[in-house]
Order: C-alpha cells, then structure tokens, then sequence
C-alpha cells in the first residue's frame, strides 16, 4: 500500500492540480497515521510528512484562511434585507395626544416596508468575485504545503547530514585516541619524541571538539524539524532514519545535463503551470476581471421599494389629516448628479492590472526556480557521485595504509595526522554532498508542485 500511495502522489503531484495535491496529502496524512505513531528516535521521511500535513501550524493557519474565503461567498451571494420602520407623528404639543389604548391616541402612526432591489447582476457578480477568491486561497493552502514540505525535507536531509556527520566526528576521535595510545607506547619505547606525542594530542582535544560542534549543529537540526511538524518539545529525541536518495544518473531529468539549455528551459515551461502559487495568482486575476465588472454594474441604478400602512384614529378630536387607515406605495432610485463611481472603476481597473503584474511576477519567479533546481539537481548528482565513487573510498584506504605505517614506524606523526585530517574533511564533505543532493533532488521534485 505504501509503494502504490507513493506512485500516486508522484503522478499527481506532476500532474499539477492543487486539489489533486490536497486529496493526496489528506490521503498521505491518513494512511500515514501509522508511520505519525511510529516514535521520534525512529522517524522516517513518510511518517515526518503526514506529522506536517496534521500539525504543521502555516498549513493549519491557510486552510483557516481558505475557510473564511469559502464564507465570503454566502456574504456576497446575499441579497439586501427588507427594512420595517415605525413612524408616530402628527402629535399636537397644546392638545396631547388624547386618551384611550394606543390606537386611540390622536396620532399619526406609520408602519412602512423597504426593499432594495439590485440591478446589474450585482449579487451574482459579488458571488463569482468570491468564489475565485476562494479558489485561489484553496491553491495558496497547496502553495504552503508545497513550501512547508519543501522546507520538512531540507531540514530532515539537515538532521541526516547532521547525524554522519556526528558519526564521523566521534569515529575521528575515536582514531586520534587510538593513535595517542600508539604514540604513547612509541614514547615509552624510545622510538617517538615527545614533541610529536604533543602534537597528536593537541588534534585528540580538536577532535573532540569537532564532536561536541558537531552534536550542537544536530540539536539546532532537530529543533528546526521538530518545529515543522508540531513537536519541537520532543525534538532531542527525534532520529532521521530515511537512507539518503542514491544518485542514479539514470533517474537524470531531461535536460539537466552540462550545456542542456533548451532541454532544461523546455522542462521548466512544462513545470511551471502546475505550481499552486501560479495557479492561485490566475485564479486572483479571473477574480479582479469579475471585481471589474462588478463596479461597471455599480452605474446601473439600484431601486428601492417601500409599502407603508397609515392608521389616524377617527375621533372628533383629532387634527385635520385624515381619518382612519390608508396605505401608500413608495419608489426610489439614486440621481447620479455628483458622481457616476468613477472612483470604484478605476480602482477595479487597477485591481485587475495588479493581479496580472503579480501573475507575471510569479510566473517569472517559478520559471527561475524551475531552471535552477534542474541545474543544481545535476551538479548535486556529479559531486556525490565522485565522492562516493572515489574520494571517500580513497581517503579510506590511505588512511588505513598511514595508520599502518605509523604503528610500525614507517612515517612520522605529521604524515598520520595529515591522513586523519584529510579523511575527516573528506567525509564531511561527503555528508555535505548527500545532503545538497537530497536537498536538491527536494527542489527539483517540488519547484513546480510535482515529482519527476
């Protein structure tokens, strides 16, 4: 089940459709209940991504957002409620108002109706308006999830790093120790000057800081984790177990290759519609042209109708207006003397020429990001590929032989210690390559919303 939910979330996610996007991380988060069970000294990839999808708070803050636009639109589609008034006059300040109950008094009561009746497609513009408006907060819920997953796995490729790179520190000195107590049988032997044993004890006491630096680097790692997925005051016992993506040149996307330009750029014209951030901006321009017309449709005159019942009383006492009940109708409409909403069109106008700049500022900033992740994707992949092929494998090797060689006297101590050093840096830059591969493959899989 879990090799079948990952193939689907890869062909949906390259097909580009935020919704798809949301169905398959709601179908990740749930069916990943077991992996978010799964304890923190033990996470795996799969299981830090449904934590994010349940408990990351700028997912939980965006779909707050999407719920008010989905609000909005029962605002707009509303239309005016009536308006009931009730009016007493006609009271004669020498004479009062008489005696008996209410309807006896000797004054003129109103009870009378409103009622705004819009015109210009007004309710069904607002609504549309509101609706694309809530169209586009659904794809900033997928453009969030997009930059938060982004984010999960950069820093759950940096708790990886972090952990060989403890591993290859405390195993340093680990070496540097053995090669002290060498040293110091060499010492005692008469066969190692005590200068030198200095010197290798010195590189002991930096190792062991390099380890201590490197234990830091991982705490500050598993806070940043533990923050995404809603468990920073569980992040020291959080442990990345998820193997580090292998380079295979064969998985190479179309174009990430050395002088690959019109291959590459073609990928990322591909790529680009797909993205929620592009999708969401169209969906905010579709929204300013329905706003547009909405204030075009404020020129056309809105009417108000009234019905209004009248009771007088009918006493010999009362003032000469009238006696008894009666009824009247009422109509109204705006005279558009000083103003003809001007003001709301050109702003309308404005609106609408914002949102297209804003689109094309996404589209050029999703076209860069797309670029750039296929070329760092394929220089990620040379650079680990030549570490772990050669360079790793040859520090290995040499240091062996010079730890060899030094136990039985054949070099001096600067040649060992020279050999430790380059290892240690050899594989640190290793897990610095795995983690810029894994960090880059992340890039490229999501710069438009999808896997490759």
């Amino acid at each position: 089940m879990r090799h079948h939910l990952k193939n689907f979330a890869f062909f949906a996610l390259s097909g580009g459709s935020a919704l798809v996007l949301l169905l398959v991380l709601s179908l990740a988060a749930t069916l990943g209940v077991a992996h978010a069970q799964a304890p923190l000294s033990a996470l795996t990839l799969p299981a830090a991504e449904a934590l994010l999808t349940q408990k990351n708070r700028d997912i939980i803050l965006a779909r707050r957002v999407q719920e008010q636009a989905g609000a909005d639109i029962l605002t707009a589609g509303q239309r005016p409620n009536p308006q009931l008034s009730w009016t007493t006059q006609n009271i004669n300040p020498n004479r009062g108002i008489g005696t008996g109950d209410v309807r006896a008094k000797t004054v003129d009561s109103i009870v009378r109706i409103d009622q705004l009746i819009e015109r210009g497609g007004k309710a069904e513009l607002r609504t549309e308006t509101a609706r694309r408006l809530e169209g586009a907060a659904g794809e900033d819920v997928a453009e969030i999830t997009r930059q938060q997953l982004l984010a999960l796995r950069f820093a759950y490729f940096d708790v990886l790093a972090a952990q060989d790179k403890v591993a290859a520190s405390a195993e340093s000195a680990a070496l540097f120790g053995k090669t002290a107590d060498a040293a110091q049988l060499r010492l005692k032997a008469g066969d190692l000057a005590a200068a030198d044993v200095a010197r290798i004890r010195v590189d002991v006491l930096r190792a062991q800081n390099d380890a201590r630096t490197a234990e830091a680097d991982l705490s500050r790692a598993r806070v940043y984790l533990g923050l995404l997925i809603g468990a920073e005051l569980e992040a020291a016992s959080i442990r990345a177990v998820t193997a580090w993506p292998k380079p295979d040149a064969a998985a190479a996307p179309v174009g990430a290759t050395a002088g690959a330009t019109a291959g590459a750029t073609a990928l990322a014209e591909q790529r680009i519609d797909t993205r929620p951030d592009v999708r969401a901006a169209r969906a905010r321009v579709a929204a300013a042209d329905k706003a547009r017309e909405l204030a075009q449709s404020l020129r056309t005159r809105d009417v108000s109708v009234g019905l209004q019942y009248e009771h007088w009383p009918n006493r010999a006492d009362a003032n000469n207006q009238g006696t008894g009940n009666s009824f009247g109708v009422a109509f109204s409409v705006p005279l558009f003397l000083r103003h003809n909403n001007e003001g709301e069109i050109a702003r309308a106008q404005a609106d609408w020429y914002a949102a297209r700049d804003a689109l094309e500022r996404v589209l050029g900033v999703a076209r860069g990001e797309a670029l750039r992740s296929v070329s760092d994707l394929a220089a990620a992949r040379e650079r680990l590929m030549r570490f772990e092929n050669e360079l790793v494998k040859e520090a290995e090797r040499a240091a062996a032989a010079a730890e060899f060689a030094f136990k039985n006297g054949a070099i001096g101590v600067m040649d060992l210690l020279d050999s430790r050093r380059i290892l240690k840096a050899i594989q640190i830059d290793a897990a610095n390559a795995r983690g810029d591969h894994a960090k880059a493959l992340a890039a490229f899989a999501l710069s438009a919303g999808g896997m490759p």
